[in-house]
């Protein structure tokens, strides 16, 4: 019974909480669905936060279940309760199938769907929003790297190996939908996932697989067990992050020492494509790429000072009056005389200078 009091009363603080920083992600989350070309007429109707459903049944985000889903004052944003007193924001079910995204070359059959895609086709640049105003990121797994992107033993290696233990949870690195969720050759028990910003990750050599194909799910939410089935030497995670089936190296988004994404968007550069174009060999240029980014974030965040009018004088020509003056400059007679110090009565001469802003 107290847990349950308890866990009601955490139930209305969340949503109280929610209410008040609601209209701060309206605006972020809205330009996101807006680019994607979706609908926003319906997220601008504001309505009153409440419980809209409960989630049936209970899902895993790791160890952590959901026990609620609530929706909020935009239409387009949700709240996810979880059994351990927190929570975070998600898209809620109307947005999250964006068609661009998600009906393109969508096939739960095969893992490879781009065989044929000629990568000179493709620009030679792609930005590439990692996260929105919704934070959701998560790493996979965070563990020994014992081999990285490129060429190994000389054919491509197209992904990170992180040793693990077998049994150990393996998360979703974005907000997408699952594509290939079976066992599938050398790559063993397969996950791959689609993101709401077109990437997909790989997550290969899985001792178990903990969802279902066309399953949505989120950031942080357990996808299967670590293992080494399939083409594997021992336990390890394979993942693998693509472009319209093309490869690059993962460490250009996530920093795998710490589990932490490296920014929120990427610069896609056709050339990193090849198996040859490693993190390390641009680091410099990423690094560079990073710190302007955090500058532009730095001075945007700045409050704007606000720029002190010009001076401006006027030269007192014949036949000149101070209302005449007052009228071309869209003043007051009162307001000349303060700038000026003087009388209205004050007699002008010709070639004087008066302040008039």
């Amino acid at each position: 019974m107290l847990k349950y009091i308890t866990s009601t009363i955490f139930l209305f603080v969340a949503v109280a909480t929610f209410a008040q920083e609601a209209d701060s992600l309206k605006v972020d989350a809205i330009d996101t669905l807006q680019a994607k070309g979706i609908d926003t007429v319906a997220v601008a109707k504001a309505t009153e936060t409440r419980v809209e459903q409960r989630v049936s049944p209970v899902r895993t985000l790791g160890q952590v279940e959901v026990i609620d889903t609530i929706a909020t004052a935009n239409s387009a944003i949700s709240v996810l309760l979880f059994n351990d007193n927190t929570w975070r924001y998600i898209l809620a079910e109307d947005f999250k199938n964006d068609p661009e995204v998600f009906n393109e070359k969508w096939d739960t059959s095969t893992p490879y769907i781009y065989y044929n895609l000629d990568v000179n086709t493709l620009p030679e640049e792609i930005p590439i929003r990692l996260v929105d105003s919704l934070k959701s990121y998560h790493y996979p797994y965070i563990g020994t790297i014992t081999s990285r992107y490129g060429l190994r033993r000389g054919r491509p290696h197209q992904g990170m190996d992180i040793s693990l233990k077998t049994g150990t949870p393996i998360y979703a690195t974005f907000d997408g939908k699952v594509r290939i969720a079976k066992y599938a050759g050398d790559y063993g028990n397969l996950v791959i996932i689609r993101h709401c910003n077109g990437l997909e990750t790989w997550h290969a050599h899985l001792s178990e697989i903990s969802v279902s194909a066309n399953e949505w799910v989120v950031a942080g939410q357990q996808i299967g067990l670590g293992g080494s089935t399939g083409r594997s030497s021992g336990p390890h995670l394979h993942f693998e992050v693509r472009y319209r089936g093309q490869s690059f190296d993962p460490e250009r988004i996530i920093d795998f020492k710490t589990g932490e994404l490296r920014r929120e968007e990427l610069l896609l550069k056709r050339r990193h494509f090849s198996i040859y174009s490693k993190f390390e060999q641009d680091f410099n240029e990423e690094t560079e790429v990073a710190k302007q980014e955090e500058a532009e974030r730095k001075a945007e965040a700045k409050p704007k000072q606000k720029q002190k009018p010009k001076t401006q004088y006027h030269t007192v020509r014949s036949g000149d009056t101070l209302s005449a003056i007052a009228r071309k400059y869209g003043t007051t007679v009162n307001s000349l005389c303060k700038l000026n110090n003087i009388q209205s009565t004050s007699i002008l001469s010709l070639g004087q200078q008066l302040r008039v802003k």
